[in-house]
């Protein structure tokens, strides 16, 4: 009762799967001495990524059992000086069960509409939940087209930043009221190594509805349990058909992989645990699997150009302009375009792809798609001399163009 000890969440009378294979054997550096992973417990900087199907009950509506439980385990490590990101999923089936529906929506608008009702209720019971430990949250709704535009950009650093200055949680989802086809990230464990970066975490957790990585789905004989994965090599061979596909969400084991992907080749390691152990995964237990960074960090603006942007054309180079986009990291000019393809406008993402179609780059281009023809394989002399000093400037800056091909042996 409330005069009471609290009743303990359901999480809480729900042990997670732990069961290792004796074949597979944690990596003595990954755990510090006490038996806790090192890199888990020294991360002063969080993001935890809830998905649909643990906030939310089958039946629909928000699981304010699970919530509590998880505002707890957060709460807990905030409490020792950590601070915590929470993104959550789960405002399209929260809003399910109030417009009396009972399956998702596949049409957009239903979607969204959907989404607005359930945001609000999402957010009220995180509110409730984190208001017991006496902290407060905020919400922050992203698209992917807020992000990969400077101003944009810098005004969600900064939001997110302050409000985990003051002490507050920031509750973040995709802003799904609004967001279409061309502006969406997709899914949320991608939106949460992307937010890691955008906040420089020290650390991702993505909790899902099952416990860890196998090589197989769990329940298929041989399957094995991974502890630890440092890089592509372990991930080969992994079959991850029909594991973590609940009906309630979007995402999938696919998605967490590739979330991890994103993370770890920048700096941050990542675990993923099964949601009813939360707190064990943030307390550093050796649970679940860890994802050890494979790359160092790099600028989070040029990653979300990368991961979160869908390009609205294609610009194709000649030999010279990929030479010097993707080797010599070069902004890209006038007179390396052969071709153009799209219909966008200055500012969009756009895809550089070389003679044979493979895309090299992508970036912000500085010129709609109707300027462009009259201006390829002109130098920008020419072009301020015949046309104006406007047009003395670069199809696309290197500070806004992140190259996806790897580099090609020097000559």
């Amino acid at each position: 009762g409330r005069c009471g000890a609290p009743d303990r969440p359901a999480w809480h009378r729900l042990p997670a799967r732990r069961s290792v294979s004796p074949s597979v054997e944690r990596p003595v550096e990954a755990v510090a001495i006490s038996g806790r992973r090192e890199s888990v417990t020294r991360a002063r900087k969080v993001v935890v990524k809830i998905g649909s199907s643990s906030v939310t009950r089958p039946e629909g509506g928000v699981d304010e059992e699970n919530i509590a439980a998880l505002a707890a385990a957060l709460a807990t490590r905030q409490g020792g000086g950590t601070s915590c990101v929470l993104v959550s999923s789960g405002a399209i089936a929260t809003g399910m069960r109030p417009l009396g529906l009972s399956r998702r929506p596949r049409d957009l608008a239903t979607q969204q509409a959907t989404a607005s009702v359930g945001q609000g209720l999402l957010v009220e019971a995180y509110s409730r939940a984190f208001a017991r430990h006496e902290l407060h949250v905020g919400q922050v709704l992203l698209t992917s087209d807020d992000v990969i535009r400077r101003g944009h950009y810098l005004n969600a650093e900064r939001t997110l930043n302050r409000l985990l200055e003051l002490g507050v949680v920031p509750v973040v989802n995709e802003n799904d009221t609004v967001v279409t086809e061309e502006v969406r990230f997709g899914d949320n464990d991608r939106l949460a190594a992307l937010v890691a970066h955008l906040v420089r975490a020290d650390l991702l957790v993505l909790l899902s509805d099952v416990d860890a990585l196998y090589t197989a789905p769990p329940n298929r004989p041989g399957s094995r349990r991974l502890s630890d994965v440092h890089g592509e090599a372990d991930l080969a061979g992994i079959d991850v058909g029909g594991i973590g596909k609940a009906g309630i969400g979007t995402g999938g084991m696919v998605t967490k992989i590739e979330a991890a992907r994103i993370a770890t080749s920048a700096g941050i390691p990542v675990v993923l645990a099964a949601a009813p152990a939360a707190a064990e995964a943030l307390a550093g237990e050796p649970i679940g699997t860890l994802f050890h960074p494979t790359g160092k960090r790099v600028a989070a603006r040029l990653l979300w150009l990368a991961h979160a942007s869908a390009p609205r054309g294609r610009l194709t180079l000649d030999a010279g302009a990929v030479v010097a986009v993707v080797e010599r990291r070069l902004s890209l000019l006038p007179a390396g375009v052969t071709a153009v393809d799209g219909d966008f406008a200055a500012g969009d993402p756009v895809d550089l792809v070389d003679a044979a179609g493979v895309t090299v780059a992508r970036g912000l281009v500085n010129y709609d798609a109707s300027e462009l023809p009259v201006l390829l394989g002109r130098s920008t002399h020419e072009l301020a001399a015949s046309l104006g000093a406007a047009y003395e400037r670069e199809v696309m800056h290197r500070d806004d163009l992140v190259v996806l091909a790897p580099r090609r042996a020097r000559r």
